[in-house]
């Protein structure tokens, strides 16, 4: 019973620490000294409690949560931080291999800072080798210019916060890369998560990749494992 709740301890902090980790690029609520303002709080509870919701698949919770963490973060009339709030849904949607504009950020593009911009355009597509080391250092060497296939592996595999693991994997696959090993690591940091909806979305690529390769015993099997999670209670979508 001892090694069950201490297992569970560690996945809730393991889960926590990514998304703390995201919404830290945004806020730096993540911080233990000063005491943090109460919008800052509140702010980044609620990106937490959104991004939980959107990659487990409830859009109903996620859109709430998103507009509470936008609406406190407004309370300081800077346009760059609601900017940033902004970058973490659109992380949480690539991350989930859901690739949309990131409408609500380009209204505040001109006050953004230009990390910001630049993380912004990582996230709908390749951008100047110039702007990389403007990027979180998880994103940085996936978007080198001279980034392949063992590179994307190696950076994917040493990123703590599987949120950014998630969005450098399909940056990969965006820019053509993404091996079976760039897959198998998505579909794990998805699947250890509990996170359904980018473990749908990644396992539809595996199946893609085996059925593309002729290997007929791995579509079937990656099928009834899709099926597995379909199957499973949904909390909306």
């Amino acid at each position: 019973e001892t090694a069950m709740t201490s297992a569970r301890q560690n996945a809730l902090q393991s889960r926590f620490r990514g998304v703390c980790l995201v919404a830290a690029l945004v806020l730096s609520a993540c911080s233990s000294s000063p005491p943090a303002p109460d919008w800052r709080m509140n702010a980044h509870g609620a990106l937490e409690r959104g991004v939980s919701a959107y990659l487990s698949g409830d859009s109903r919770v996620a859109d709430l949560e998103f507009g509470r963490a936008r609406a406190e973060v407004a309370r300081t009339g800077r346009a760059d931080l609601v900017a940033r709030a902004e970058l973490v849904r659109c992380a949480a949607q690539l991350a989930s291999l859901v690739v949309e504009p990131c409408a609500a950020f380009e209204p505040l593009r001109v006050d953004a800072p230009p990390a910001e911009r630049a993380y912004a355009d990582h996230l709908r597509g390749p951008i100047d080798a110039a702007r990389v080391p403007l990027l979180p250092p998880p994103q940085q060497a996936i978007a080198a210019p001279n980034a392949t296939s063992a590179t994307d592996v190696a950076a994917l595999t040493a990123a703590v916060d599987p949120v950014s693991r998630l969005v450098g994997a399909a940056v990969s696959l965006r820019s053509g890369r993404a091996n079976a090993a760039v897959v198998k690591l998505a579909i794990d940091t998805a699947s250890d998560q509990g996170w359904r909806r980018p473990l749908l979305a990644w396992l539809g690529v595996a199946r893609q990749q085996a059925e593309a390769a002729g290997d007929r015993a791995q579509a079937e099997q990656l099928a009834r494992r899709i099926q597995l999670v379909l199957d499973g209670p949904s909390t909306g979508r």
